[in-house]
């Protein structure tokens, strides 16, 4: 009997020493470059995962509920625009809680579904797999990959008679340098197969007052998701940060058109971290950036789709909070 598709992976996590030391090979390169940095995929431990999901609830963050509310109110316009036998898999799924109703609607009109949430935080894959409890019709397997990684075992594994749906929603592609993310498009393209399709959340541009307060709340809850990151490097790698010599700092670059978070010396001060055998002398302001969060506008996006191999077929926008989802066909 041949082994069902998707059943060989079976959710296999990365090795934690693996994960540890990609984490500690990032953590030593980004803290030695003139402008100290650390990858923003590190932001998302357990306790980070949480923290995001409270930023979501926030009133001045509305990323996250214009997401929601586009997927609800066009869910039947995005299912007339695709076939009945798909197999969804989703780039950094978090808690899967604004898919689960794109899923119903997929089930509901062709189940059993194959779902397949793809990301490098096990707690968010843990949470997802909570969300979607008692869903019935669909067959989860979680990838605990990174996103290239985990859609090639999925390509690799699809059965010939369906559709591919890569959903990458949340407006991720922003964290990406704007041409490493056409790099990364053209990436998930070289996976697909023609008619395979990509459904995509991106933030648009808005009033630089707006981002400001949307990244730096008053209640502080980004500040901790920012500051959590040298929580981990404390406990992961051994590291001696003290969180109270560091504050949340968010700024905007009008000509990049992106939101920076970082997190700011408010000292002179040496910071050891013993497991890279690093020690970081930081000058009084000096920063380490966190994240980039790169908008987007309308034009730039469809022009991105054709360079990047597809072709954008639909867009649906948010006025409230200005966002888009858009959805691109593999040519």
């Amino acid at each position: 009997m041949s082994t069902p598709p998707f059943d060989v992976l079976n959710a296999d996590a990365v090795p934690r020493t693996e994960a540890i030391e990609a984490f500690a090979d990032a953590v030593r390169h980004g803290l030695t470059q003139p402008q100290r940095e650390l990858p923003s995929c590190y932001l998302y431990d357990e306790v980070g995962s949480a923290l995001y999901e409270a930023i979501t609830l926030l009133p001045e963050y509305g990323l996250s509920r214009a997401d929601e509310r586009l997927l609800f109110r066009h869910t039947d316009s995005i299912l007339r625009l695709l076939p009945d036998r798909l197999i969804v898999a989703e780039l950094g799924s978090g808690s899967a809680r604004k898919t689960r109703w794109l899923l119903q609607a997929f089930i509901n009109r062709a189940a059993p579904l194959i779902y397949i949430p793809i990301d490098l935080s096990g707690s968010a894959l843990k949470n997802c797999r909570k969300e979607l409890f008692g869903l019935g019709g669909l067959r989860l397997v979680d990838l605990e990959r990174s996103y290239l990684e985990g859609l090639q075992d999925v390509a690799a594994h699809r059965p010939p008679d369906h559709t591919l749906l890569v959903l990458f929603l949340g407006s991720t592609l922003g964290n990406f340098e704007r041409s490493t993310a056409e790099v990364f498009l053209s990436e998930i393209r070289r996976n697909l197969q023609p008619g395979d399709a990509l459904l995509m959340g991106t933030d648009l541009e808005k009033p630089k007052a707006d981002l400001l307060l949307a990244y730096d709340d008053p209640l502080g809850v980004t500040a901790a998701f920012n500051r959590n990151l040298l929580v981990r490097v404390n406990r992961e790698l051994n590291g001696d940060f003290v969180l109270s010599h560091f504050y949340h700092d968010v700024r905007y670059d009008a000509a990049q058109r992106r939101i920076e978070m970082h997190l700011r010396s408010d000292r002179r001060q040496t910071v050891r971290i013993e497991d890279v055998e690093l020690t970081c002398d930081f000058q009084t302001d000096e920063t380490i950036w966190t994240e980039s969060c790169h908008k987007f506008n309308l034009d730039e996006l469809r022009a991105m789709a054709s360079r990047s191999g597809f072709y954008s077929a639909a867009q649906w926008i948010d006025n409230d909070w200005p966002f888009v989802e858009s959805l691109w066909f593999a040519d």
